[in-house]
């Protein structure tokens, strides 16, 4: 009899643990305002597979200490004052932990500027900008910086003796404190920046810059562009005779500009990648990434490097709420990501800091051979 009453006890207290493990286990919103139409839809649709891919495999094996993750979008059409009411509907309605996934240097600037991030005290993991902006403590980046990116493209271009460049950016809030970085990036290059052209943020109005580097014609032109902007300026510049060799920033987006361009246009334009290449096998996070996409029947959009930058913004996610443990939170997210000095997603690795939130240093160059084809 004893035995038995001490067996139904160990029963019930054994119960009573697995219960409570279960009761804190909580699905995980992430909240992502991105361009789902227009002019970016590519890249924040492929951003957002991105996230979506991993956090379905990570939801297939149970979770991370029970909690689940949902991915929940708005679309902005990439309009900075819809990025801004788009984030606080779904702030309201959905009550994310962490967000995710944003684009846009004026879409974000606006966020900011909004008090939303601080108000509810949320983090933003993962975003795509073309400035160089004052670090904030709500936001944190899993990429290379733009200043990084300059330093990469200058470097390459004083290895084959390239030292007259131009400048192809985009006019927004930012835009003096990217110039100075890429005059600082030139300079260090033993280069000089001798014609800026821009063209109005949030557009694709290439033509006043075409003209103007075909009146002073440098060797190269860096673009410091969104993919739609830079692939009519390519596209214009090619057709009116331009004859510079073509740099660009990640954000141009290599896949864009090989959907909407010959082979003959995008010939020999090189681009700075911030993360692994999705095409091939070259880390445990590309393989990763490849044996998920080969796993999931009729994507949404191509594979990409926005997707896979997704993909490693929630590796990202995930690894914060792990750490937290049974009880993860807004306040623990940022509190988390401010402590991880060293996360190995794969062979690219993230370091957050309290005082440095830009979390990788990786950049290389995709170049397009004559024959069409992408080379590292």
């Amino acid at each position: 009899m004893q035995y038995r009453q001490w067996a139904a006890r160990a029963v019930l207290a054994v119960a009573g643990v697995a219960g409570a493990q279960y009761a804190t286990a909580a699905q995980v919103v992430v909240g992502q305002v991105a361009p789902l139409t227009g002019l970016e839809a590519a890249q924040g649709r492929a951003y957002s597979l991105g996230m979506q891919l991993y956090f379905n495999q990570v939801n297939r094996a149970g979770g991370v200490n029970g909690h689940t993750f949902s991915l929940v979008r708005r679309d902005d059409n990439g309009r900075p004052d819809e990025t801004v009411s788009a984030t606080r509907a779904l702030l309201a309605d959905d009550k994310p932990m962490v967000l995710a996934g944003f684009f846009g240097s004026p879409n974000i600037a606006e966020v900011l500027a909004s008090g939303l991030l601080q108000k509810e005290r949320i983090a933003l993991v993962g975003y795509r900008t073309t400035e160089l902006r004052p670090q904030d403590v709500h936001l944190y980046n899993v990429r290379a910086t733009l200043r990084d990116e300059l330093h990469k493209l200058t470097e390459h271009l004083a290895t084959i003796g390239i030292t007259r460049l131009g400048l192809f950016y985009e006019d927004g809030p930012g835009a003096q404190a990217m110039l100075q970085a890429a005059t600082e990036a030139a300079a260090k290059a033993r280069a000089t920046i001798e014609t800026r052209a821009s063209y109005p943020a949030g557009t694709a109005r290439a033509q006043q810059a075409v003209a103007q580097f075909l009146k002073n014609p440098p060797q190269a032109i860096l673009m410091v562009a969104s993919g739609a902007a830079a692939a009519a300026f390519i596209e214009q510049y090619r057709a009116e005779g331009g004859a510079a060799q073509l740099f660009a920033h990640s954000g141009a987006d290599i896949e864009q500009l090989s959907k909407r361009l010959s082979e003959e246009q995008m010939q020999g334009v090189a681009i700075a990648q911030v993360t692994p290449n999705p095409y091939r096998i070259s880390t445990r996070v590309g393989k990763e990434f490849n044996d998920i996409v080969a796993k999931t029947p009729a994507l949404e959009v191509p594979v990409s490097y926005s997707m896979i930058e997704g993909f490693i913004a929630a590796k990202v996610i995930v690894e914060a709420v792990r750490r937290q443990g049974p009880r993860p939170t807004r306040e623990g997210m940022q509190r988390t990501l401010d402590a991880m000095e060293s996360y190995d997603a794969g062979g690219y690795l993230v370091a957050f800091r309290p005082d440095q939130h830009n979390g990788s240093r990786f950049v290389e160059l995709s170049i397009v051979s004559g024959a069409g084809r992408i080379r590292q």
